[in-house]
């Protein structure tokens, strides 16, 4: 009987170990850290055998096969031990891959996925049709293919996914923007995280669609250099000969083989150039997969956005706070910046992944009036920032950045919580950080 072994039991690796058990398999699960509770209880109701806060090697080395969560690095020794040995470590995307015929939807970028995804999941699912929502949102794609049974997936996936991706195909691929994140993960490569953002159209054919935005520059020098199978479906807000979704005239405008979809961007229930770009690309992949045009208009009316993405939170004393907590990298900030349309108090900090801040120099120096700095080690920070804005001031906290940015903000102000970096050295995850941002302000 072939041997699998799940490296890590949160959501992805307790799916894959489920799939792999009620396809027959000798299944072991092992985790460094502690499980949570619910994923301990699902193993055990499969009868699936885990360890945790250890890897026992002799129990894992012995794995025909290994599917490795994406949190864990391929410079991990036990990782580097298996590659060594020759066996095969896949990602739980690859190994869900294999026992579902249904079609995969699946977007990728550095900014605005999970909106994208969601967003693709709500026009399908008011369609009517049968669709799972899988990858870095909702339940994992395994416990969907092992429990379920779907016609549609729409799948997020971060270059960690991707990397352990080989005979994974997406029906339609969607790719939104590239650039830089996760440098420390790609030995601080940019062409190394490119390439990995590019598996997303590998194993594709004519049969299927590559979305991508057509003004991209690093997509636009990739497609120069690569020969994609796929049918293109460039989108950008003005139009060339190929672009199939742009803006003319205030109307968001579709036009593909098939279909001739228009919309005022005034009816887009997300708002914001950056938006706009992840309503065409849900727009073009729900068009390919034939939804009314009708449904699809209504969706995109009626979104309700991501949470920790731009997130109104409260007005208290005229000042308006935003949770973009989601904001994990500098391009993310920007993006949070552009859509301001008041003076800014901006809350910044956490883990530092090798991050360039000249992205938002200009525009911090424009729009924000202090910057609130909130980590363990905030001298990358004080060495880009210092000299550039007045006021700044350090906390450790998000009580103390609640109260110090209340403090600076005045009357018709913004105070946005957008990090640029990880949350781990003060937080669970970036949810947490702005689950603990909301309850501060509304304490206040």
């Amino acid at each position: 009987m072939k041997r699998i072994v799940v490296l890590g039991g949160g959501e992805s690796g307790a799916g894959a170990a489920v799939l792999a058990k009620k396809q027959g398999f000798d299944v072991f699960l092992s985790d460094l850290s502690a499980i949570k509770p619910e994923y301990k209880s699902l193993l055990d109701q499969y009868e699936i055998q885990w360890e945790e806060k250890q890897h026992t090697e002799n129990l894992i080395l012995n794995a025909d096969e290994v599917i490795k969560s994406p949190g864990i690095p391929e410079k991990a020794p036990l990782v580097k031990k298996l590659h060594e040995l020759g066996t095969s470590v896949i990602s739980e995307i690859e190994f869900a891959g294999r026992y579902t015929k249904a079609k995969m939807i699946c977007i990728t970028g550095s900014n605005g996925k999970t909106t994208t995804t969601m967003l693709v999941y709500h026009i399908l699912k008011n369609a009517g049709l049968k669709v799972g929502l899988a990858g870095n949102v909702g339940q994992s794609l395994a416990l969907q293919v092992a429990t379920d049974t779907f016609d549609y997936y729409v799948v997020e996936l971060s270059s960690f996914q991707l990397d352990g991706m080989t005979e994974f195909k997406a029906d339609i691929a969607i790719l939104l923007n590239i650039t830089p994140d996760h440098l420390d993960r790609y030995e601080y490569n940019f062409q190394n995280y490119v390439d990995s953002k590019f598996r997303i159209t590998q194993n594709q054919t004519e049969e299927d669609s590559f979305i991508f935005w057509e003004n991209d520059p690093v997509i636009k020098a990739e497609l120069a250099k690569r020969k994609i199978q796929s049918t293109m479906y460039p989108f950008s807000i003005e139009r060339s000969e190929r672009t199939k979704a742009f803006i003319e005239q205030d109307e968001l405008i579709i036009k593909t083989l098939k279909t001739l979809f228009t919309m005022p961007t005034t009816d887009l229930a997300l708002q914001g150039m950056h938006n706009t770009y992840n309503s065409m690309a849900a727009g073009l992949a729900a068009s390919i997969v034939n939804v009314r045009k009708e449904s699809i208009r209504q969706s995109l009316q009626d979104f309700q956005g991501v949470e920790h993405r731009l997130e109104y939170v409260a007005t208290v004393k005229n000042i308006r706070f935003v949770n973009d907590s989601k904001a994990t990298n500098v391009n993310s900030c920007w993006y949070a910046l552009q859509s301001m349309k008041t003076p800014v108090v901006l809350i910044l900090g956490g883990t530092d992944k090798g991050n360039d801040y000249s992205e938002i120099e200009e525009l911090v120096k424009a729009n924000v009036k202090a910057l609130i700095f909130m980590g363990l080690d905030n001298s990358p920070l004080h060495k880009f920032f210092d000299g550039k804005i007045e006021r700044i001031v350090d906390v450790q906290s998000m009580e103390d950045a609640v109260k110090e940015a209340y403090g600076l903000a005045e009357s018709g102000d913004t105070v946005l919580l957008s990090p640029c970096c990880a949350s781990f050295d003060l937080f669970k995850n970036y949810e947490d950080r702005g689950q603990q941002f909301k309850s501060c302000v509304r304490n206040l």
